[in-house]
């Protein structure tokens, strides 16, 4: 997760938020945290052309005005987000939340553990991944408009 670009955190606990911020402080992670409390706020940020696009989204899916399934549904639907790896950090266990969210091309889907070292071992783990992953660099993927027959 280090480079220039941001990550957008979608959470509405501003305490879980204060969580992230912090694990990623005591990782030494130093790419900037953009913060939304909703899935509409997010949305707002990403439409916004002034603002650079996140490298990853963590994403909660229990928040009011637009959860996080909706907001997936959304982004997922747009050719231009669409590729931007979206990974659930959420309380819920349930099933359906998992199922959905993979659905809706989730790159990753974690439960956020109360005991803050197991939280900040999640955060390792998201760092570690995206540190090694190859993400193409701007260059266009040839995915038809991501997963819009899932979601149409």
């Amino acid at each position: 997760m280090r480079g220039t670009k941001p990550i957008l955190l979608v959470e509405d606990d501003r305490v879980d938020a204060m969580t992230v911020r912090r694990a990623m402080k005591d990782l030494q992670i130093a790419s900037a945290v953009e913060h939304r409390e909703n899935g509409e706020e997010a949305m707002g940020y990403l439409q916004d052309a002034r603002q650079p696009r996140p490298c990853i989204i963590l994403l909660d899916l229990n928040m009011p005005r637009m959860n996080g399934l909706e907001f997936l549904a959304v982004v997922k639907k747009d050719p231009e987000l669409c590729r931007i790896p979206v990974v659930v950090l959420t309380t819920s266990r349930e099933e359906r939340d998992k199922i959905e969210s993979f659905q809706l091309s989730v790159a990753g889907y974690m439960v956020k553990p109360v005991d803050y070292q197991q939280f900040v071992e999640v955060v390792r783990t998201l760092d570690l991944y995206w540190t090694a992953s190859e993400l193409p660099n701007g260059e266009p993927l040839h995915v038809p408009t991501c997963i819009q027959s899932l979601v149409s």
